[in-house]
């Protein structure tokens, strides 16, 4: 490494946990690929949170793939858990497939999808795809229909009674035990957020085997009705058959050597799996890391049981939403990496949980927040180019952009977010009324093709149609307001004089700012580039209130410059008395 790659590596949470994975690899499976894991169930909407769970290890992995290391990314789609419960908007007549795993349920009404689990896949499959994570995605029914897992089941089964005293060791601390702190409190929208996240993962109901007829650490779907509703009621070591009964009254006793129509509990599955694909690397969300819970657990039944090893994993906190309840509330679910990929660029996306170590808990902006976020990477990326940014800020910027084998698309001319959402707020997205004002932007580097601001663009006039309230929005007056212009004495007739005849002068953004800002000191007899004192902002702030009044009908709005190149300056003169 040179001399910015190791001053990086020694602040990047990244490159640390890179060091770490590496060397864990090389002396348990010298010779053979790294292997980092995710795990995500399509029991409903994919969501920001559920995306830490995939950005982690991946990010872990480019890295290692970026030094030249042979890794790969698994995505275990948990599409073989059972269907819990109905989401919000969805037909209540599904609650008759509460039990049966998420292949067997139907997709929700007009899905082009053949099941359930399909169709909440296919929007994460695309995320990951814009996003640029490169992974192996393992299909969990897949798996375990085709009996892939069998000498797994088996020796799981043979096993339970070493696994039972395994369980129980932490039964009496699993549910008391705190659950680790996070650096970040949640409001009442976020702790929503974070049971419905709970609610999509194996944590949600970790079943861990035990019943009244014995401890089982495998639960069979009924050959009747389809559902996990069933009991194991006897088990043969020897010969492998195995009896249960489900509660709608069916049994049947099957030879488990043979049987693939269920699975091993949470607990005990998990495990497995480290051991099935020699995991190095995965991390978990607080609802599995607390004292007693499967990732805990876990690291004793891949030893003693499976002969595996548990992989480094990290715990990762909360992702909460900004402006979330105004998005959740018709849908009954939180957002998706999808619905921030339709208002933010997928560099930005993947910049939030590079920038952040897994602990630390961050919200995404879906309301006006997403433009100082997007002034934040708009500044790092000057100073990148200027040469002073901070390695570690260096290092996640350059995660964000890029990966191992690809750069992801990005905007040619990067035009401030807020200002592309103030110009199409004002213009209603009509593409010859915004090229008009980016072109007089700056007119040392005007715009000359709105393919120049996109996707950026797209993005911001997405947030605007979705996300700004409609009494947020920018209608400009079609006619003066007489009333109001009848209203003002002497000083503020002068003020409007000067800037109208100041228009065309300034006509650009840098123009217009120093033009209106500059009136105000005019008007108190000082020079235009006085700096300014607390009664020259009150001043200012009062002509800004006046401007907003004739324009738009209100006392705030868009930036000022902004919305006077968007009206134009036969319009203002207008508008103005002028």
């Amino acid at each position: 490494m040179g001399i910015v790659a190791e001053a990086a590596a020694a602040v990047d949470w990244v490159s640390r946990f890179a060091d770490e994975v590496i060397a864990e690899a090389q002396r348990r499976s010298p010779g053979k690929p790294v292997v980092c894991a995710s795990g995500l169930s399509p029991s409903g909407p994919i969501h920001l949170g559920n995306l830490r769970e995939v950005m982690t290890p991946h990010l872990v992995a480019d890295e290692i793939r970026r030094r030249g290391h042979e890794v790969v990314h698994l995505i275990s789609w948990d599409d073989y858990d059972r269907f819990r419960k109905v989401p919000a908007g969805i037909d209540a007549s599904w609650a008759e497939h509460i039990g049966k795993p998420l292949t067997a349920v139907p997709a929700p009404p007009g899905s082009r999808f053949p099941n359930w689990a399909e169709h909440f896949k296919a929007a994460m499959i695309d995320s990951l795809a814009e996003l640029g994570v490169d992974y192996r995605g393992i299909s969990q029914t897949e798996m375990y229909t085709s009996g892939a897992y069998r000498e797994q089941i088996l020796l799981a089964m043979r096993e339970r009674g070493r696994i039972d005293a395994i369980l129980d060791r932490y039964r009496t601390k699993g549910r008391t035990g705190p659950a680790p702190k996070q650096n970040a409190k949640l409001d009442a929208a976020d702790a929503a957020a974070a049971a419905e996240a709970a609610e999509g993962s194996g944590a949600a109901d970790e079943d861990d085997g035990t019943a009244s007829t014995g401890y089982y650490p495998y639960r069979p779907y009924c050959g009747q009705c389809g559902k996990d509703t069933t009991t194991v009621t006897g088990y043969d070591d020897a010969t492998t058959a195995m009896t249960y009964v489900c509660a709608d009254g069916f049994t049947e006793t099957v030879l488990l050597s043979e049987f693939d129509r269920g699975k091993l509990v949470w607990k005990v599955d998990w495990p497995m799996r480290w051991a099935y694909e020699g995991v190095h690397f995965e991390p978990s969300g607080v609802d599995h890391s607390s004292p007693g819970s499967s990732f805990v657990v876990g690291g004793q039944i891949v030893t003693e049981i499976f002969g595996g090893a548990q992989p480094i994993g990290p715990m990762y906190a909360f992702v909460g939403i900004s402006g979330m309840a105004k998005m959740s509330s018709s849908r009954g679910a939180v957002p998706t990496p999808a619905d921030a990929l339709a208002i933010m660029e997928a560099p930005l996306l993947r910049w939030m949980y590079a920038r952040r170590r897994p602990n630390q808990a961050f919200k995404v902006a879906f309301d006006a927040e997403i433009q100082r976020l997007y002034d934040e990477w708009d500044a790092l990326e000057a100073k990148i180019a200027a040469g002073t940014a901070a390695p570690a800020d260096e290092a996640a910027h350059d995660r964000a952009v890029r990966t191992a084998t690809v750069t992801l698309p990005r905007t040619p001319l990067p035009v401030a977010y807020r200002t592309l959402a103030s110009i199409v707020d004002i213009t209603t997205g009509h593409d010859e009324q915004t090229l008009r004002i980016l072109r007089d932007l700056d007119p040392e580097r005007p715009v000359t093709d709105l393919a120049q601001v996109r996707p950026r663009l797209d993005k911001a006039q997405t947030w605007v149609n979705t996300q700004l309230a409609a009494d947020a929005r920018t209608q400009v007056r079609t006619e003066p307001d007489k009333d109001l212009l009848a209203t003002l004495d002497d000083d503020q007739r002068e003020s409007l004089r000067l800037l109208a005849a100041g228009l065309d002068a300034n006509w650009s953004l840098e123009g217009l700012t120093t033009l209106v800002y500059g009136v105000p000191k005019v008007m108190a007899g000082l020079p235009p580039d006085t700096k300014p004192t607390q009664e020259l902002k009150v001043a200012q702030r009062s002509f800004f209130v006046l401007i907003y009044r004739l324009l738009i009908g209100k006392e705030t709005g868009p930036r000022l410059p902004t919305l006077l190149l968007a009206v134009g300056a036969d319009r203002i003169r207008t508008l103005i008395g002028g």
